[in-house]
């Protein structure tokens, strides 16, 4: 009696499902549907529920474009995405980022920098929701999702850290007042912590809940400048007076040493937890068998 070992994938599909044909062609698609984002956002900037619902349709089709690649290229289900836990560890992951930016400029709060002067409409709260799911869900699908995990695969966890959050951070120098500081600052700090949710959990919810809720915080509540974009009112009306090394100048408060030491921190525990979990994956050349 003998059995029939199953087929081999073809050559193309096995080009597809490397890590660098990973990297360009599902990383290719989730630029693209990041530029429609972009576009849907200018489009429709002064109409702020149309813009969420453009976001939120083309947030589905990148989770269909990732679940589908995974499915039908790389023959496997994309347990990054699965659903049960999804809400427990979104919401965990909401809660550290609103709580990690809040925390921050408290401290500014405490040492006079950061003045409040008034409320503006709570309809202010509205604009910032569409470029806060837009870069929650994408750029996790793109830098975790996509390249992290894929040099991952070869080179291991640590090289994935590292080369994920330079990238990630340097992507930033291509905003209105992006400077090679906030870059670096933020490759640090936002490199580590998101990388960490996602080197503990195995999955993309936590660090999305992160990433969404720090863009959402600083901008809709809080009215900070995002990472060097142009700024934008939220609900509180204030005046911040202070140091770039504590205010972050033109970049926003991602690039003071207050967030830089908070969110590193926070990272840090992070990365360390997932050690003592056991999910560090080592290089290809170190893996027994």
């Amino acid at each position: 009696m003998t059995t029939e070992s199953p087929a081999s994938p073809g050559l193309i599909r096995r080009i597809l499902r490397s890590p660098p044909g990973r990297i360009i062609v599902l990383g290719f698609l989730m630029v693209y549907l990041m530029a429609m984002n972009g576009d849907s956002m200018t489009s429709y900037g002064s109409e702020p529920i149309k813009a969420l619902a453009h976001i939120v349709a083309i947030a589905i089709a990148g989770f269909a474009v990732y679940i589908g690649y995974a499915r039908f290229i790389e023959q496997r289900d994309a347990s990054e995405l699965a659903l049960p836990g999804m809400g427990r560890e979104l919401g965990i992951g909401m809660l550290i980022g609103f709580g990690l930016y809040a925390t921050t400029v408290l401290i500014l709060i405490v040492m006079g920098i950061y003045r409040v002067e008034g409320l503006n409409p709570l309809t202010f709260l509205l604009p910032a929701l569409a470029m806060a799911v837009s870069s929650g869900v994408f750029e996790e699908l793109l830098f975790r999702g996509v390249l992290f995990s894929s040099i991952e695969k070869w080179f291991g966890s640590w090289m994935a850290l590292v080369v994920s959050s330079l990238v990630f951070g340097l992507t930033h120098l291509m905003n209105p007042q992006g400077t090679l500081e906030g870059a670096l600052f933020i490759a640090v700090e936002a490199g580590i912590l998101l990388a960490g949710a996602y080197m503990l959990t195995g999955r993309l919810w936590m660090s999305m809940g992160f990433h969404f809720a720090w863009n959402y915080t600083q901008s809709a509540i809080f009215s900070g400048i995002v990472s060097g974009t142009d700024a934008a009112p939220g609900l509180i009306k204030a005046t911040i007076d202070g140091p770039e090394l504590l205010t972050g100048g033109s970049f926003g408060l991602e690039s003071s040493i207050l967030a830089l030491a908070v969110c590193t921190t926070t990272g840090i525990i992070l990365v360390y937890k997932a050690v003592k979990r056991g999910n560090i994956v080592p290089p290809i050349w170190k893996r027994k068998g």
